[in-house]
């Protein structure tokens, strides 16, 4: 096909390699170019074919998948990257490194397709942007056997559990393995806003700031909640409301 993403899967797993090659075979819009065994091998050949895909697998010795993508993010007009890997750990990590989605080993040939669509779906969209924001878009967070994406402008609230957060979108909610205070330094300060240590709120969410008396001020949301907010922040949510 004409318009098939030429891909190259880079995996140390000959078995692994197998099975992808197996399946992109079985997949709309993906032709494979050529494959490495290793990170340094995988250089060379993105090097030298010029791919408009990466299927990369995370664990790899001495160059791993993300010493590739950091290597990749460097050129002027990288590939794309699928990262394939039997770890979920890594997801934070991908997402800062721009790769396009993060599939769970064993791999599932419509995840593959659903990842290889979104390649697609960027390469046809309106060209990148001169200046890209530096706040984060979306989030990708571990659900079930595969890790999902979610916008940041759905998601209403994000709770500290230890070095975890908790994004809460409507009715569901999600962990994801990151500090809210290096969350916090991430997100727009246009979008979001920090009432507490444990505690971020998606500013379009909140419907009013309410005196508890004594010094005491709660937020109060949309649906109703009533959310306390921390000294510290005090000043900076009373600013948002422009007092």
């Amino acid at each position: 096909m004409a318009d098939s993403l030429r891909t190259l899967i880079v995996d140390d797993e000959p078995l692994a390699v197998e099975r992808l090659q197996v399946i992109c075979a079985r997949l709309e819009g993906v032709s494979v170019v050529g494959t490495a065994g290793d990170g340094q091998a995988g250089l060379r050949l993105i090097e030298a074919l010029s791919p408009d895909l990466v299927l990369l697998d995370m664990t790899m010795p001495v160059t791993d998948g993300l010493a590739v993508a950091r290597q990749l993010v460097k050129q002027a007009q990288p590939p794309a990257v699928i990262f394939v890997t039997a770890h979920d750990e890594f997801a934070v990590e991908a997402f800062d490194l721009e790769a396009v989605d993060y599939v769970l080993k064993p791999v599932s040939p419509d995840r593959l397709q659903r990842a290889i669509n979104r390649v697609a779906a960027r390469r046809h969209s309106a060209e990148r942007p001169a200046q890209e924001s530096q706040w984060l878009s979306e989030f990708w967070v571990p659900h079930r056997s595969e890790l999902v994406r979610i916008a940041a402008t759905d998601v209403e609230r994000i709770d500290a559990e230890r070095d975890y957060v908790r994004l809460h979108v409507g009715a569901q909610s999600f962990l994801l393995l990151q500090t809210i205070t290096s969350l916090e330094e991430r997100l727009d300060p246009e979008q979001f806003i920090r009432i507490h240590r444990s505690c971020i709120l998606r500013r379009d969410r909140i419907a009013g700031l309410r005196h508890e008396g004594l010094g005491v001020w709660s937020v109060e949301m949309l649906d109703g909640a009533a959310l306390r907010i921390g000294r510290t922040y005090l000043a900076n949510v009373k600013k948002m409301a422009g007092r």
